[in-house]
């Protein structure tokens, strides 16, 4: 059974927008100095780049590479159109006029080329970063230690010397000047940041070891 077929309005605008892009375009290459197969080829390359700069936003979403060739594109299909309603003399196209015309064919190279073989968002999500962590390692099992008679228990406990205790840490002199300054650097970070300072941050800006560094925090406190 065929399926009859109904016209559709946007799909005839489409059309007609084309084919009048094309055609503008055409006249501008030819006005440029690109004659013969030449100005038919520079409506086809506006339009390839078109195509594949909206196929990369379909297929990858929004992204700046896809938005940017896409905007070039269409530039050049716009201003072919305002060029050729009148407004330049085609008869007597400007030098940079010219220039442009003659670069388009590298330019939308380079965009085709960007936009077929960057990489995709889905192309980056699967990098093999996630298979490349290594494999957990099987957990040993070791055998249960066989008890010793309680009377052995006993004389090893008898045999092992008792640890000496350890010294503690003699606390650093920390000279006044040094005081002073820590303060001067703990008042300055809390009007930036509205926060007392921890004492890593000072440790940092001060240049000085962990122990000098608590104990000049506890002389701010």
């Amino acid at each position: 059974m065929t399926r009859s077929i109904r016209p559709d309005a946007v799909l005839v605008q489409a059309v007609i927008a084309g084919a009048l892009s094309f055609a503008h375009l055409h006249d501008l290459a030819a006005a440029a100095g690109q004659t013969g197969w030449k100005a038919w080829a520079y409506p086809i390359s506006v339009d390839l780049l078109f195509v594949a700069a909206w196929r990369r936003l379909r297929t990858d979403g929004p992204s700046r590479l896809a938005w940017s060739w896409f905007l070039i594109a269409l530039v050049a299909s716009l201003g072919a159109n305002v060029a050729t309603a009148g407004l330049l003399n085609l008869k007597d196209v400007p030098a940079w006029l010219r220039i442009l015309v003659a670069g388009w064919p590298a330019l939308a190279f380079l965009g085709g080329t960007l936009l077929a073989h960057s990489p995709t968002t889905g192309d980056r999500m699967s990098t093999p970063a996630a298979s490349a962590a290594p494999a957990p390692e099987p957990e040993r099992i070791e055998p249960d230690p066989v008890p010793e008679p309680h009377a052995a228990r006993l004389a090893a406990a008898e045999d092992v010397p008792a640890l000496p205790a350890a010294a503690p840490e003699p606390v650093p002199q920390v000279p006044p000047a040094l005081v002073a300054h820590a303060r001067k650097v703990a008042d300055d970070h809390q009007t930036r940041t509205g926060t007392r300072i921890d004492t890593d941050t000072l440790r940092a800006r001060l240049g000085v070891p962990a122990p000098m560094a608590d104990a000049i925090a506890t002389q701010l406190t």
